[in-house]
């Protein structure tokens, strides 16, 4: 590593065990809570009276969001098992590996969507708002230690740690 990188900081590590985590994990599963209850109640209602081409994009779009957010969940919870103590950083490693935060984007050009309800879509854009920041803290945590060298050309680690400070401060 160079001079340089000895002294770079780690601003997801920091971030990761800060108040910011907390509001992030608040936020996570504030949504998992709220969507669960719009799924069973109102989005329950709404889906039947949806027309047939919206009703099976709302299935799909349904299973893909619970899916989202289940996998949102569980990292947030390793997180914050190895923030408190409760797990070694291998062992999150360990497991976090069955953990997607990829995948499961939107059509929002799809037949249907907009006639899909818009508190549905709402819970969507807002859980696919959050798997981005999770993902991005995600890759800042655990980069292999290889990538963590200071790479004063490589535009992509700047914008990553500027894309980081904005999820640091809410600037998404």
């Amino acid at each position: 590593m160079s001079e340089l990188g000895v002294n770079t900081v780690s601003f997801a590590g920091r971030v990761a065990a800060s108040s910011q985590f907390k509001s992030t994990y608040a936020e996570g599963m504030g949504l998992v809570e709220e969507t669960a209850a719009y799924l069973d109640g109102p989005g329950r209602a709404a889906a039947k009276v949806l027309p047939r081409q919206a009703s099976v994009l709302y299935a799909a779009e349904s299973m893909r969001l619970t899916t989202r957010l289940m996998q949102m969940a569980s990292w947030l919870l390793l997180q914050r098992a190895v923030n408190n103590g409760e797990m070694s950083r291998d062992q999150v490693l360990s497991e976090k590996s069955k953990v997607r935060l990829d995948g499961f984007n939107v059509d929002r050009a799809a037949p249907g969507w907009n006639d899909l309800p818009e508190a549905f879509r709402d819970l969507v854009e807002r859980s696919l708002r959050l798997q981005n920041r999770i993902a991005l803290l995600d890759r800042e945590i655990y980069r292999p230690a290889s990538e963590e060298e200071f790479q004063p050309d490589n535009e992509n680690s700047v914008q990553a740690q500027l894309n980081l400070l904005r999820t640091a401060f809410n600037a998404g």
